[in-house]
């Protein structure tokens, strides 16, 4: 009886079997113990030089010494950070491209009919990192109301006579004021401004009587008496302002309105990566040093699960939602 001698694969079927089998690892999901094994992205979809630029890079220097990989902040700006936002939703999903994403993410699908992405689908929450509530501000030389009920009563009793600033058409402090308006049912006109500076400008000359704005933007012209800051649109009252009382507190039920930044990444980025990114994310922000940082730019330091921030996001939606509707903002 012969024995069959076992052919020898060749060496061009081992480069074969080894090619296939490089390319069955390649096909499943990056483990979080490899994560990160290359440059992170953090995507700004904004402008660099300004504040959330900087939130963003004192975030992303704790992060690169926490992973010892570099995180390398990619400003991608334009179209009301529908640019950014899009090149993080079609990213590969393995978390190495993230975005710092702003309260614009929850405005955009309700304020633009041509969006290139879906925020609910398109997305993996990761965590909301801070909150900058904004403040209801007033110009007590041209409004007479020195408490939130007497503003409302002061709009209600003269509607369309006093007029409100904004830093742009679909700004979260015109939509701040639009909700506002829907609660309280009072008519005030809106003026359009190219940023918050020109907003405070003619809030202190009295070319408007109020605005919905951040503490840091008018503090210095409410402590001088220039400018009276009658509510804080936050479920808590501020420490630096403790005196200013939330809207809820003065029987706006629900009503919070908030600069705020948190962290997505792609759709189908594998959760124990999400995990690590949350974890070294909620590190950063309770740094002393980070969070001293943030504090000076107004900020509340929240830090969240993803899942409670996924929740975030849901409120978020229908708070917003509303306002656009109301505003009747379109933006294309």
């Amino acid at each position: 009886m012969k024995l069959r001698r076992r052919k020898t694969p060749s060496i061009k079927a081992l480069a074969a079997l080894l090619m296939l089998t490089g390319l069955s690892f390649c096909l499943f999901p990056v483990a979080a113990q490899d994560f990160p094994n290359r440059p992170v992205r953090f995507v700004v979809p904004f402008a660099p030089g300004g504040s959330t630029d900087t939130i963003a890079r004192v975030i992303g220097q704790k992060l690169q010494e926490r992973w010892g990989q570099p995180v390398l902040i990619d400003n991608k700006p334009g179209a009301a950070t529908l640019i950014g936002t899009d090149f993080v939703a079609k990213s590969r999903p393995d978390g190495h491209t993230i975005l710092l994403t702003p309260a614009a993410f929850v405005v955009a699908p309700y304020a633009s009919s041509k969006l290139p992405y879906d925020t609910k689908r398109d997305f993996a929450p990761i965590t909301l990192l801070l909150k900058i509530p904004l403040v209801v501000v007033v110009n007590p030389t041209v409004m007479s109301a020195r408490s939130m009920p007497m503003l409302v009563a002061e709009l209600r009793n003269q509607p369309g006579k006093f007029s409100y600033g904004s830093p742009g058409n679909g700004s979260l402090s015109h939509l701040a004021v639009e909700l506002f308006r829907l609660q309280t049912a009072t008519d005030t006109v809106h003026v359009p401004y190219k940023g918050a500076a020109a907003v405070v400008s003619d809030l202190l000359g009295g070319q408007i009587g109020m605005t919905f704005t951040s503490p840091i933007e008018v503090g210095p012209h409410v402590k001088a008496g220039k400018l009276l800051m009658l509510g804080v649109a936050a479920p808590q009252r501020l420490a630096d302002w403790p005196e200013v009382p939330t809207l809820i507190e003065v029987g706006m039920a629900d009503f919070e309105a908030s600069f705020w930044f948190g962290v997505t990444a792609a759709a189908g980025t594998p959760r124990d990566v999400i995990d690590k990114i949350n974890a070294g994310l909620l590190a950063a922000i309770r740094s002393p040093d980070v969070s001293e940082k943030l504090h000076a730019q107004g900020a509340v330091v929240v830090g969240t699960t993803p899942q409670a921030f996924g929740q975030f996001l849901e409120s978020e939606h229908t708070r917003w939602s509303a306002a656009v509707k109301a505003a009747q903002l379109k933006m294309n």
